[in-house]
Parts: C-alpha cells; structure tokens; sequence
C-alpha cells in the first residue's frame, strides 16, 4: 500500500490571522476577481484574497462601485474560491445588499456564502452597522470591517479624500473600529487615514488591522492586483507601489503578435497540425 501523498498547503483561517497578529507577523492582502489570477495570487503565497467590488472598476470599467449586484459579486467570488487553496478569500458585500435591514444583509451574505464558497464578507460602516454585523457573526458567518474612506459611500463623503484628519474625525473612527470588534468583526480594513491614527487603531484592538494608505503601522496591507501589477496605467495614488510594469510587457506582446499574425510569421509549420 502506498503511503505517498499529496501535501496541501494549509489554509489561513481566521485563527491564522488572529495568531499573525499577537506574533507580530504583517498580513498580506491582494484582490483578484478570477480563477487564473487567484490561481496565481494563492500559489505566491498570499494571506488573504479580497473579491473586492471594485471588480466593477477594474474587469467593467464603472466609475464608482456602487453598480456592482450581488449576483457579479457571486460570479467573482466564485470563480476565485476556486482557484484559492490556501488564502483566506472574503468578498465585499455590494451596495444595497446589506444597508435595506438585517433580514436583506442575512440573506445576501448567506448566498455570497453558500454560491460562492468563501469564507467570510466585508462590510463598509462603522457603528451604524454594528446590529448587522451582530447578527451575521452570531449566524457563524465571518465578517470583516471597514473604516475610513468607504468607496460605497463616495458620494456622501464628497470624494476619495484622506478620512479622520481632524481630532472629533479621528476618534469617531476609533470608537467605530472599537464597536466593530466589539460586534464580532475577525478584522478591519483602514482605508485612506493618516497613518498615526492607523497605528493607534492597530494597537488598541487585538483584531488584526489590513492598511490602505493608512501607512505601516496596521498589521497588514492591501492593494488591488491591477493597480499594484501596472496594469491600470491612469491610476497613481501616492499609497501605491508599482511592483510590476505589465501594461508595457502587454503592449509590447499584443503588438509582436499583430506584427507577426500581418508578416505571416505565425504560425510556423512547427506550430501548425
């Protein structure tokens, strides 16, 4: 009998996260929106991946997220869950899927759940959302906060401007990342604040932090894989860090190809049946 197996890289729960925390050790968070990418994504070894809504920015080209349904939400997510086997995956809740009342927030996150076969949701909102987030978690579903700038809330807030820069700003914020633990959240997103203020936040809670230009004082950090890859070249915040350049290596590829396909130097008797 054969004793040979297959070794599976292990996958991140949220016990992981809570022991990366208390070790001292950063969390690494990227998005992807399909199987090849979250393939790719999982296999370099990534924390956590985030199906985040900006998927309607990134694959459909909107403008805001708010246009993002539940019903792409569950497409994306899907196709990720597939191709991850160690990373931790969540999935943003889109606009209008949670905000309407408990009964609608319950029944969207259980079908991002169930259809999806993820592990977990992220929600927008701070205290005003703690009864949602109370009633989600004690369900046993796993939720993720976020706080700061809000993109679904881009129209309320006048902009994507940097959050909590005034004293009254900065510990509203507190109090809704300390509500939002309180309430059951296994982490918190802090997008766009300044990273004093992310840093206090990260040490007053035993729940992880995952920064967006909030600095490196947060337990761990975020990007969307597109922005940090050089893919959406009119797109230069100062918290991004370019760590590859593929809109150029794609240019350059897409044009050899045409200038092969017009010079008939593809395909070759070699690559022809």
């Amino acid at each position: 009998m054969s004793t040979n197996t297959v070794d599976k890289p292990r996958k991140v729960t949220v016990n992981t996260l809570r022991k990366m925390k208390a070790e001292g050790e950063k969390i690494a968070m990227l998005t992807s929106y399909d199987y090849n990418m979250a393939q790719l994504v999982d296999g370099a070894g990534i924390d956590i991946i985030l199906v985040g809504d900006s998927a309607t920015n990134v694959m459909a080209g909107n403008a805001t997220t708010l246009p993002m349904t539940l019903d792409e939400m569950i497409y994306h997510s899907r196709c990720v869950a597939r191709g991850a086997q160690r990373a931790f995956v969540v999935a943003d809740m889109p606009f209008g899927s949670y905000q309407v009342n408990g009964d609608e927030a319950m029944r969207s996150a259980i079908r991002l759940m169930k259809e999806a076969g993820i592990e977990g949701v992220k929600l927008e909102g701070g205290r005003d959302i703690v009864p949602i987030i109370k009633r989600l978690t004690s369900a046993g579903i796993p939720v993720m906060g976020h706080v700061g700038l809000t993109p679904q809330s881009v129209n309320q807030l006048g902009g994507y401007g940097i959050q909590g820069k005034t004293d009254a700003a900065a510990q509203a914020m507190i109090a809704d990342a300390h509500a939002l633990e309180e309430a059951g959240c296994f982490a918190i997103v802090l997008e766009k604040v300044p990273a004093a203020l992310a840093e206090e936040v990260s040490k007053q809670l035993t729940i992880p932090t995952i920064g967006i230009g909030a600095g490196a004082g947060t337990d761990g950090q975020v990007l969307v894989i597109n922005d940090m890859l050089g893919m959406n070249t009119g797109f230069r915040p100062k918290f991004l860090r370019l760590y590859a350049n593929l809109a150029e290596v794609i240019d350059g590829a897409v044009k050899h190809y045409i200038d092969d396909v017009k010079s008939a130097a593809f395909p070759t008797p070699d690559e022809s049946y």
